[in-house]
């Protein structure tokens, strides 16, 4: 397990990447150990995640046993979601150009993931605490989830390394595999779309 210390390291790392500082990058462990210590972020990220999950269950399952399998599978999509895009990538990144800043993507992508579940947590809580304010939620998880997407696209930007066409190229297939994984997953284990 991660030291506080090396966890604040990592996320302020991320965020500073995410605000386009290439320093930040210095601040991440690229080591071998520190690659797999980066997905120590789902568990960081998963108070924020949890408070999504049940908002959703709570409005869409009928009883508690629903809700509790709802949310069970809300959280295998949303792993899944994070974790199978990465595998993709580290499969054509060799191919691509990209196998020198492979293990500096995935450290920057899993502690920038676990800041953008935080910067949604606001239209989670909504959806939780006041569940006929569909639409407020909604339209505040929207506007967060464009501004996750710039924070995102820096955050590529400075750990591909290549330039803004690359970081692009990038970003706009890891977004594309992303939901590709998330509707696939959705439909295989029958989770309903929020709003069914």
């Amino acid at each position: 397990m991660l030291s506080a210390d090396e966890i604040q390291s990592s996320l302020t790392g991320a965020w500073r990447m995410m605000l386009g500082k290439s320093e930040g990058l210095r601040q991440l462990d690229l080591s071998a150990d520190g690659f797999w210590n980066s997905f120590f972020a789902i568990a960081v990220a998963a108070p924020a995640l949890i408070v999504g999950w049940v908002g959703i269950a709570n409005t869409t399952g009928e009883t508690a046993g629903s809700r509790f399998e709802l949310l069970l599978k809300l959280a295998f999509v949303d792993i899944g979601t994070w974790v199978l895009p990465l595998l993709a990538l580290a499969a054509i990144a060799p191919r691509a150009g990209l196998g020198g800043r492979f293990v500096h993507y995935v450290v920057a992508s899993n502690w920038a993931s676990a800041i953008i579940a935080w910067v949604m947590l606001p239209g989670a809580l909504i959806r939780l605490l006041f569940p006929a304010a569909g639409q407020a939620s909604g339209l505040v998880s929207l506007l967060l989830f464009f501004v996750s997407l710039i924070f995102s696209w820096r955050m590529t930007n400075q750990a591909i390394g290549k330039g803004a066409a690359m970081a692009t190229a990038v970003f706009a297939g890891m977004f594309v595999a992303s939901l590709i994984v998330l509707f696939a997953l959705q439909k295989l284990i029958g989770v309903p779309m929020i709003g069914d």
